[in-house]
C-alpha cells in the first residue's frame, strides 16, 4: 500500500539547473562567450523567422546545441535530443528549465536549410572571432595554413561506375554499377572490387556524389572531403575554415582563397605551411596578395627547385613560422577526436561546411575559455 501511496504523491519544487552545475566547471567559461556572440546575430535571427505562424525552435538553441555536440563528442542529433531530456547541464546551457521537454531530432533537419541559406554558421564563427579580437587574442600579422582529409559518410560499397563513359572506361565484367555480391538478411550487399580499378574519373559514390577517392601516404584510398584551416600564430585560434572537394590542388587553392578573405593591413603578413604548398603558383599568389610565404622547402623533388629561396629562409621569422605551424595539427586532431570529424556525419559539401564552421567555432571557444577566465 505504501508504494501506491507514494505514486499518488506529487512534489512541487523550483530548481534552477544552473545551481546544480559546479562553479569550477569549464562550461561556465564557455557560455558567456557564446551568449555574447549570439547577441551580435539578433538582427539576422529577426529576418529569418516570420512574425506570424507556428512558433519554432529559436535558432540560438540550435547553435548552442551544435556547440555542445562538438564539445561533448555527440555523434548525432538524435543522441543529443535523448541526452537533453535528462542532462541538466545541457538544459542550463540552452536556457531551458528542468521541466522543459527536449525538442525533436527532426528540428535540426527542418531548420538546417534555413541556417545554411542565411549563412548563420559562418556569421556565428565570425562573431566568436570578434569576441577573441576584442580581447586581443588574435594575431593580425602571422598565420599558418594547412589541410587534412576528412572521411565521408559514404562507404566504398556505394561506388558505382559513372554512366555514359567511353568504351575504354567501361567494365568488361559489368555495365553500370560495381561488382555486387549476394545480400544476406538486413546486411548491405557484398562488394568485390578484385581486378577492377576505381578512380574519380570512372566511379562515383551513389550515397554522396560529392565525395572523392583520396588518400595520404600509404593508406588505402577512401571517399573523403578536404578540410582546410587558416590559423593565427599567437594563440592557435582558427581564423578561417573551408571544406572542399578532395583533389591534388585543393590545399593550395583554398589557402589562397582564405588569405584573400583575410582583412589585411598595410603591413605585410606571413603565412607558414608545409612542403605541400611549395609550388610556384602558390608562392606567386601569396606575393600578389602581399603575403610573405614561410613555406617548408621541398628538397625531395626530382625536377626543378624549391620555390622558396634564401631570401626567405635566412630570416629569423621563417624559423619561427616553421616552429609555430605545427600547432595547426592540434586543430585537426581536436576536429577528428573530439569534434567527431574522423568520419563526417552529413552528406554533401554544403552541410559538412556548416559542421566545419561550427566545430571551428567550438574549438575557438575552448581555447578562449582557457586563455581568459571569462568575458569582461
Amino acid at each position: 500500500m505504501r508504494g501506491s501511496t507514494d505514486r499518488q504523491m506529487t512534489m512541487c519544487t523550483v530548481v534552477d539547473p544552473g545551481d546544480l552545475i559546479p562553479e569550477q566547471h569549464p562550461i561556465r567559461c564557455v557560455r558567456p562567450f557564446v551568449e555574447s556572440a549570439l547577441s551580435r546575430l539578433e538582427p539576422t535571427f529577426e529576418e529569418m523567422y516570420a512574425k506570424v505562424g507556428r512558433p519554432s525552435i529559436p535558432p540560438e538553441q540550435l547553435l548552442k546545441a551544435s556547440v555542445l555536440m562538438a564539445l561533448y563528442s555527440i555523434r548525432s542529433e538524435r543522441q543529443f535530443c535523448e541526452r537533453l531530456q535528462y542532462d541538466l547541464l545541457f538544459k542550463w546551457f540552452l536556457g531551458l528549465n528542468v521541466e522543459d521537454p527536449a525538442f525533436d531530432a527532426t528540428t535540426f533537419s527542418k531548420n538546417r536549410e534555413r541556417l545554411m541559406d542565411n549563412l548563420v554558421s559562418k556569421l556565428f564563427f565570425q562573431a566568436v572571432l570578434e569576441e577573441a579580437r576584442q580581447r586581443h587574442l588574435l594575431s593580425n600579422q602571422h598565420f599558418t595554413v594547412d589541410g587534412t582529409l576528412l572521411e565521408s559518410w559514404a562507404s566504398l560499397k556505394s561506388l558505382e561506375r559513372k554512366p555514359n563513359l567511353g568504351g575504354k572506361h567501361r567494365s568488361k565484367r559489368r555495365r553500370g554499377g560495381g561488382p555486387k555480391g549476394p545480400r544476406g538478411g538486413n546486411r548491405n550487399p557484398e562488394v568485390n572490387w578484385r581486378g577492377e580499378k576505381r578512380s574519380n574519373e570512372t566511379h562515383q559514390s551513389k550515397t554522396d556524389p560529392e565525395a572523392r577517392l583520396a588518400r595520404k601516404g600509404a593508406v588505402p584510398a577512401k571517399l573523403c572531403y578536404a578540410g582546410h584551416v587558416l590559423m593565427e600564430n599567437r594563440n592557435g585560434l582558427v581564423v578561417d575554415v573551408e571544406l572542399t572537394e578532395a583533389n591534388g590542388y585543393a590545399e593550395r587553392e583554398s589557402g589562397l582563397r582564405m588569405l584573400h578573405r583575410l582583412a589585411r593591413k598595410k603591413r605585410r603578413i606571413t603565412v607558414g605551411a608545409d612542403k605541400g604548398f611549395d609550388s610556384k603558383d602558390f608562392v606567386q599568389g601569396c606575393r600578389e596578395l602581399g603575403v610573405t610565404p614561410h613555406i617548408a622547402q621541398n628538397t625531395t623533388r626530382v625536377r626543378g627547385r624549391s620555390a622558396i629561396d634564401g631570401r626567405t629562409t635566412n630570416r629569423a621569422g621563417y624559423a619561427v613560422s616553421q616552429r609555430m605551424r605545427k600547432r595547426i595539427e592540434e586543430i585537426f586532431g581536436w576536429w577528428k577526436t573530439v569534434g567527431g570529424g574522423r568520419r563526417l556525419r552529413f552528406i554533401g559539401r554544403r552541410r559538412n561546411q556548416l559542421w566545419a564552421e561550427m566545430t571551428g567555432a567550438a574549438f575557438n571557444l575552448v581555447r578562449m575559455s582557457n586563455l581568459v577566465p571569462g568575458p569582461a
